[in-house]
């Protein structure tokens, strides 16, 4: 039976997905795509402009899909306890450990197209890391907390890629903990304002 345009959208993008996760944005084509997807590329033609539209589709389908995995991470941060932080670096770790893996796809596409900050994916991908950022100083009260623990968990996937070493994670965990105490003695030791002190003396 014939698939309605929808459908076929939703397989080729699919498709293009694992492809573009399993062997990267420039070693994949169109012929291979198409041929994944069961039609022809002209057919995906007819749905995507160009591979760079297509890729673009990819990764704001992905964005959308992650809002829950992202809420997730946050939620689980919500007491910022030790443990906490434990359990995040050691999902990263064990993910980290799954046969083929190769890091964060949003990051790897954006490494793939360095040279070219205005290309589609680059922008959805820098639209994603935000999103994350930008829930995570939700949950941590602070931008600065947020933005050092964007570094550990995006440098600590790079080091994963690198070395197949998972204490990276650990030694992250313990850095992440770290930061998170230091700015919680900061917070607590920074003076109140004069009109907090003057509302107190009421």
């Amino acid at each position: 039976m014939r698939r309605s345009a929808a459908a076929t959208r939703a397989k080729i993008l699919e498709s293009a997905y694992a492809l573009f996760f399993e062997r990267g944005y420039f070693r994949v084509g169109v012929d291979e795509i198409a041929a994944a997807a069961g039609i022809t590329k002209r057919s995906l033609y007819s749905h995507f402009d160009s591979k760079d539209a297509l890729i673009g589709a990819v990764l704001q389908q992905q964005h959308e899909r992650a809002q829950a995995t992202i809420e997730r991470w946050a939620n689980s941060l919500s007491t910022v306890s030790p443990a906490a932080i434990d359990r995040l670096f050691g999902e990263l770790s064990t993910w980290a450990a799954k046969p083929r893996w190769a890091g964060a796809g949003f990051t790897r596409i954006a490494m793939e197209l360095a040279d070219l900050r205005g290309h589609p994916a680059r922008v959805i991908a820098r639209k994603h890391k935000q999103a994350v950022e930008d829930r995570l100083t939700q949950t941590l009260g602070s931008r600065q907390s947020a933005m050092e623990l964007m570094l550990l968990l995006e440098g600590t996937m790079a080091m994963l890629i690198i070395s197949g070493d998972r204490r990276y994670a650990n030694a992250a965990a313990a850095a992440a903990k770290q930061l998170i105490a230091n700015a919680a003695r900061a917070a607590a030791a920074t003076p109140a304002s004069p009109a907090g002190s003057r509302r107190r003396a009421r």
